[in-house]
């Protein structure tokens, strides 16, 4: 995400997908509040939402641990026993897109969509928030089904719908955290891609009104390493690392970050910091997809070459 798009290349790019792996999922979070009487939620300290406990270990699974075998099979068990919550199958949804099994892809997001709709009488609030998070899935199974070219139409409706959806959210609870994780993970998405979006008013949506606080410091250090302000990402990484250390994938994001602040400062210490942090993330590389361990072996090797040129 550090290329700046037309809106219609920004819809059509990989990064429509990527969101639904990545941003998406880290919108969807962790670090659960407890109410003994209710299963966790995720967000809400007051006024809970009830989601199902298999849901939720499973949240446990990819966002505090970065766990994704524990991830699946939670969620295998989330969908025989709390088959109404639309939660678990975005879920669904995201994993299919990492190991890129496209027909569950369309399954899950489909799925997604239709129990999201089933809970706006009971719950309009997150009905209609992951209707507008099923449109999103959608069109990504647009792209990767028609491709570029034929898919544009298609998945800008998809986008307006996503929109749609999210304003008759925010028409219900403006501040909700739930809400405002997941539209400031979007808005940083197109704000970080377009020139005329600020990306400083979607950091001020995550940092005044979302929830969990370690996903939005995540959020916020995505947006910064793709703004190119790598001090400032660091920050963020490393208020991330003190509340989810075990997951592997806060140690990738914070490479990923050194790596591009060690190019530019031409510094090599930082350059062998970032190694380390590849390292770490590698250590656990059993409980990753195997594409993103490539992708993560892939940059570490990157990151050597700048120490050793030649």
């Amino acid at each position: 995400m550090t290329k700046r798009f037309s809106l219609p290349q920004l819809v059509v790019s990989a990064k429509l997908t990527t969101f639904a792996q990545t941003a998406f999922a880290a919108a969807i979070a962790i670090n659960i509040w407890v109410n003994p009487s209710l299963a966790g939620d995720p967000f809400r300290n007051r006024e809970p939402h009830q989601i199902g406990d298999q849901t939720e270990a499973a949240f446990k699974a990819i966002f505090q641990q970065g766990n994704y075998p524990a991830a699946d099979r939670y969620l295998q068990q989330a969908l025989s026993k709390e088959p109404n919550e639309p939660l678990a199958y975005a879920m669904q949804a995201s994993l299919a897109y990492g190991n890129k099994d496209w027909a569950k892809l369309d399954t899950y997001s489909q799925k997604t969509l239709e129990t999201a709709q089933k809970l706006i009488p009971s719950d309009p609030l997150r009905g209609n928030l992951y209707t507008a998070v099923s449109h999103f899935l959608e069109g990504a199974v647009v792209i990767t089904r028609e491709g570029t070219v034929n898919g544009v139409p298609q998945a800008l409706s998809r986008l307006r719908q996503v929109y749609e959806y999210l304003d008759k959210a925010e028409a219900i609870s403006a501040n909700d955290p739930e809400l405002n994780l997941i539209k400031g993970y979007m808005d940083l998405l197109l704000a970080v891609n377009l020139p005329f979006a600020s990306p400083d008013q979607a950091i001020r949506r995550l940092e005044q009104n979302a929830a969990p606080g370690y996903l939005v410091d995540r959020g916020i250090a995505l947006a910064y390493r793709d703004l190119k302000r790598y001090p400032q990402a660091l920050d963020y990484a490393n208020l991330a690392i003190k509340t989810t250390s075990d997951n592997p994938e806060i140690y990738y994001l914070k490479a990923q970050i050194l790596k591009q602040l060690g190019q530019k400062e031409k510094s090599q210490q930082i350059i062998q910091e970032a190694i380390a942090n590849f390292d770490k993330a590698l250590a656990k590389k059993s409980q990753l997809p195997g594409d993103l361990v490539k992708q993560i072996e892939r940059e570490r090797r990157s990151a050597v070459s700048l120490k050793n040129p030649g």
